[in-house]
């Protein structure tokens, strides 16, 4: 599939043939889904604790007589209906990860590729590169282009000017190709690839 390169002017600098391979696939939400929930569920800390009843800093002893009180039954004040007594099936400190092939995950990313590209979304540019690391000009570059939420997806390593520049406009997010992942790519109504990007992708997806 043939795809216009613009330049950071909004001109028109070529044309490129990106693979169908990466971007023609049919796009499949249970793909995603499953790629997008196996990436959220790795960032997730999994350090919140509760105490149980072993684990509280109260007297073992039981706290009155079996019998005689009036009362019910106890064998300590580490029960959860004590204050300050144990929490019952609390969360622990966990790892939320879990495993997903690395064939699946290229598909999804593929997927991903593949559904900006049908839903016209995907913009390829020559370079993202800039002379001086200026905020206002590159927003006033990017708006002529119709990019205000994006994400741009640069070669092998990013421009350090574009990437100083960029850091400071908020809806623009800038990334390597090694970088390149489901998540960032759906959360923003546009993704933006370099030249380089694209065959970095390709080699990265063969």
């Amino acid at each position: 599939m043939k795809q216009d390169i613009l330049s950071l002017d909004n001109k028109n600098v070529g044309t490129i043939e990106l693979p169908e391979s990466i971007f023609g696939l049919e796009v499949r939400a249970d793909i995603l889904h499953r790629v997008v929930v196996w990436q959220l569920a790795r960032l997730q800390s999994g350090n919140h604790k509760t105490k149980g009843r072993s684990e509280v800093a109260l007297t073992p002893s039981k706290p009155f007589k079996q019998k005689g009180g009036g009362r019910a039954r106890q064998g300590s004040f580490k029960g959860p209906q004590f204050r300050k007594g144990g929490v019952v099936f609390g969360p622990v400190v966990r790892d939320h990860s879990h495993d997903l092939t690395k064939k699946f995950r290229k598909l999804g990313l593929k997927t991903a590729l593949s559904a900006k590209a049908k839903e016209g979304n995907l913009v390829v540019i020559d370079e993202a590169k800039l002379s001086a690391p200026k905020t206002k000009d590159l927003q006033a570059k990017l708006q002529a282009c119709g990019l205000t939420n994006c994400l741009v997806i640069d070669g092998k390593e990013v421009d350090v000017n574009f990437a100083l520049a960029s850091r400071n406009i908020i809806g623009v997010d800038i990334l390597p190709t090694i970088g390149a992942n489901v998540y960032d790519i759906l959360r923003k109504d546009k993704l933006v690839l370099t030249k380089d990007a694209v065959s970095c992708l390709e080699d990265r997806l063969k």
